[in-house]
């Protein structure tokens, strides 16, 4: 059956439904307290905690006010008014009607933020933001909680390079842990950090231009290429989730697909594996006046910025043909 996470044999119930969203954050949640005990400093592990927590809660927010207006499509442009007692109001298409829209943009957002790919509703069905945010999650590295282990190995890059561009502001060696983050970390931090987004828009690139690829979608324009980047990037976070509108069981889509899988996850994981053995063999320094705390809540805010900094660089020219612009179509 194509209902996925909504079957009512699995999910019965809003209750079932809760426990079900929060069982898919809570061993990633939980694995930013474990690395801070493993490393023996608890508060390095909380600021990694609450610059995810920070970012998922801004991702919720906008899928769930984006599917609450709806579209000017569902209103018939204010003819039809979405707000009343009658209706369930907003964008339900695609909805599970025993959850509705705030339950299901939760666990949207809750899946695409974890390696999951399970559902309770219709991703394909979104609006254009809600289904951008979706895309973006995975684009990111997944490094919102993400899966069991591998966002917040994705999050640590991002930490090194954002203890790296500070060191450049205020003229220090960067450290990290305790310990100085010289090329060889930086180099595969890198790579960590740009082999999500090399195999998605490379994957993407190249099918877009391949004719055949055409005939797998059943939208056209904006959306029709939102089916397709989705398709990669969901491939690329080892995700599952899909718009369902793409049909990708091609010869050609299934194997490029794959490669963009293997190099997304194992590039990653061997850039980890250096990084941490490195660190390892390393002597710890002392502290000093001018050492950057990695503890506090301006490295949590520098360290979001760099994550949607890069993610931004890397994906607004590929938004922007796809949910941007079906976005700016739709009014």
């Amino acid at each position: 059956m194509g209902v996925n996470s909504a079957h009512p044999l699995e999910n019965p119930s809003a209750f079932t439904n809760l426990i079900e969203m929060l069982s898919l954050l809570l061993i990633p949640a939980a694995l930013c307290f474990t690395f801070g005990k493993a490393v023996d400093n608890k508060k390095q592990g909380i600021a990694i905690f609450l610059a995810m927590l920070l970012m998922l809660v801004v991702c919720l927010g906008v899928v769930g006010v984006s599917e609450q207006a709806g579209t000017p499509q569902l209103a018939q442009n204010g003819a039809v008014d979405l707000s009343t007692v009658n209706q369930a109001g907003g964008n339900m298409e695609g909805k599970e009607t025993r959850f509705g829209i705030a339950a299901s943009s939760t666990w949207s957002v809750f899946t695409t933020a974890a390696s999951n790919g399970s559902v309770n509703s219709m991703h394909d069905s979104y609006t254009p933001l809600g289904g951008m945010i979706q895309m973006l999650q995975m684009q990111l590295g997944e490094v919102i909680f993400g899966g069991v282990g591998c966002g917040l190995y994705g999050m640590l890059a991002f930490a090194i390079l954002t203890v790296f561009i500070a060191g450049l502001m205020v003229g220090r060696t960067p450290e990290f842990l305790g310990k100085k983050i010289e090329p060889y970390e930086m180099k595969w931090s890198v790579l960590v950090c740009l082999a999500t987004p090399i195999a998605i828009l490379a994957g993407s690139g190249i099918a877009a231009v391949i004719p055949s690829v055409a005939d797998s979608l059943t939208n056209s324009g904006a959306h029709g290429f939102s089916e397709m980047l989705y398709a990669y990037t969901s491939g690329a976070g080892n995700n599952g989730s899909a718009f369902a509108g793409f049909n990708a069981n091609t010869v050609f889509l299934n194997v490029s697909i794959a490669l963009v899988m293997l190099f997304a996850r194992f590039l990653p994981v061997t850039g980890t594996l250096a990084i941490a053995g490195s660190l390892a063999n390393k002597k710890k320094v002392a502290v000093s006046a001018g050492t950057l705390s990695t503890t506090n809540a301006m490295f949590a805010f520098l360290l979001i910025f760099v994550v949607l900094l890069i993610g931004a660089i890397s994906f607004f020219p590929a938004l922007a043909l796809g949910p941007i612009a079906e976005f700016f179509q739709m009014g």
